[in-house]
This record gives structure tokens, C-alpha cells and sequence, in this order.
């Protein structure tokens, strides 16, 4: 009896049972297994990405645990591919309650070396991208009424400026800000915005500059002394989703870290 009582005291406040969650970047491992873990929570998930085959390996993951996805191409940084996913979504499914803005790229490049096609790029993808995200979604939930949650994926970087990422740390820390911008604007509305702020996850993207020095460096800045697992954003995602457990929580800056941001010296 107990142990039922506490599944449906749980669920009451996690489930996302009728919800359809949007992740654009479901492609990618972090915000893949986000996905994952909005779909074990109940919601019809949709992985955007331009990776048919990485997405066709997520959806088989989360049907084999008995789960609902599908896939949709888009390009994040184009606002009419945006809106076309949004059209494609509620022909589908019938309704949007949840976005993740996930889509980033990132690079080690020194300072003075920076292209500026790179430069472009890079806030093309880690900026516009969300921005988009964020406008043509935001306008639906505020227009429909029925309240909603925006997670946008910032970085560490986006809190304390990490070196030899210096296009990349731009971009999260106006992704910060703007979240907690729309944040402001759209509580009226009940429409959530937060931040996700993943510490050091050794990702596709970041894989490249992980050399053993900056390795060492790492660990000796986190209390915990390793990496993270994709699969331990799950939590915070859920809690940032549910319009029960997350009801007030808005212009957070959620960090999953093991303590990195809480050491100095």
C-alpha cells in the first residue's frame, strides 16, 4: 500500500501523461537522453535534429521502454524550418507544452585565430537557434493560454567564462540572459522559461578539447571529481517540465554540475 501510495504521490507531481514535448538537439547524447526521460515520464516526445539515423536509435530506445517519439527534420537556425516543425507538431499530436532548446556547437579555437565565418556560426547555431526556438514557440503557448515550459540548454560557461571557448561562452551567457528575460515576460502567461546548466558531460561536441591536461584541470575543480552521465539531467528536466513540481520556478538557472560552481580554490 505504501509503495502505492508514493508511485501515485510521484506521479502527481512528475507525470507528463498527455503532455508533447518538443527537443530540438534530441539528437544529441545530453539532450537525447532529456528526451529519453521526458518520454519515461509520459509525454509524446518529438526529436528534432537532421540526424535520421542517431534519432531512429533514440525512438527505438525510448518504444522498447514502452514510450512514444518521432522524429522531424529541421535546421534550428531557420525560422521558417522552426514554424514548419511547430505546424508539423500540432497537425500531429494536437499540442506543444514543452520545448527544449538544445542545438550547440561549440570549438577551442585560439582568440586571435577566431574566422569570422566561425564566429558567425557559432552564434548562428547556440544563439539564433534558441532564440528562434523561443519565439515561435512562446508565441503559441502565450497565444494558447494553457501556460507551458521552455528548457533552454546553457553552460557552465554561460556563468563563469571557461577558457578557450570564447565564441561558445558568448553565446550561452546571452542564452542565459535571454531566457531570464522571456522568463519575465511570459509568467504572466505561465509560460516557464529555465535554464538547464549541464557542467562537464564528455559529449560529442566537447570530446575534442577534452586533451589530459584539461582533463586534470577539470576534476580538480569538481568536488566530485568526474564527469556527469547524460542520464543524470533527467531529473532536473522533469522537475523544470512539470507544470505540478516546477509550477513555480521560472527564470532558473538549474545547475548540474558536482559542484564545479561552487569551488573556487
Amino acid at each position: 500500500m505504501a509503495d502505492s501510495n508514493s508511485a501515485d504521490f510521484l506521479s502527481s507531481l512528475f507525470s507528463l501523461d498527455g503532455k508533447v514535448a518538443v527537443v530540438i538537439g534530441g539528437t544529441g547524447e545530453l539532450c537525447g537522453a532529456m528526451a529519453e526521460g521526458l518520454a519515461g515520464a509520459g509525454a509524446e516526445v518529438v526529436i528534432v535534429g537532421r540526424n535520421a539515423q542517431k534519432a531512429a536509435a533514440r525512438i527505438a530506445a525510448i518504444e522498447a521502454a514502452g514510450g512514444r517519439a518521432w522524429f522531424h527534420t529541421a535546421e534550428a537556425t531557420s525560422k521558417a524550418e522552426i514554424e514548419a516543425l511547430l505546424a508539423a507538431v500540432l497537425q500531429r499530436a494536437g499540442r506543444a507544452d514543452i520545448v527544449v532548446n538544445g542545438a550547440g556547437v561549440n570549438s577551442a579555437t585560439p582568440f586571435f585565430d577566431i574566422a569570422e565565418e566561425e564566429f558567425d556560426r557559432i552564434i548562428r547555431v547556440n544563439l539564433k537557434g534558441v532564440f528562434f526556438g523561443c519565439q515561435v514557440f512562446g508565441k503559441h503557448l502565450v497565444e494558447a493560454g494553457q501556460g507551458g515550459s521552455i528548457i533552454n540548454i546553457g553552460s557552465m560557461s554561460g556563468v563563469l567564462p571557461l577558457s578557450r571557448v570564447f565564441t561558445y561562452s558568448a553565446t550561452k551567457s546571452a542564452v542565459h540572459n535571454l531566457s531570464l528575460n522571456l522568463a519575465r515576460e511570459w509568467a504572466p502567461h505561465r509560460v516557464r522559461v529555465n535554464v538547464l546548466v549541464p557542467g562537464f558531460f564528455p559529449a560529442e561536441q566537447n570530446r575534442k578539447i577534452l586533451q589530459p591536461e584539461r582533463i586534470a584541470k577539470i576534476m580538480g575543480h569538481t568536488p566530485m571529481a568526474r564527469f556527469g552521465e547524460a542520464r543524470e539531467l533527467i531529473g532536473a528536466t522533469l522537475l523544470l517540465a512539470s507544470d505540478k513540481a516546477g509550477s513555480f520556478i521560472t527564470g532558473e538557472e538549474l545547475i548540474v554540475d558536482g559542484g564545479f560552481h561552487a569551488m573556487a580554490i
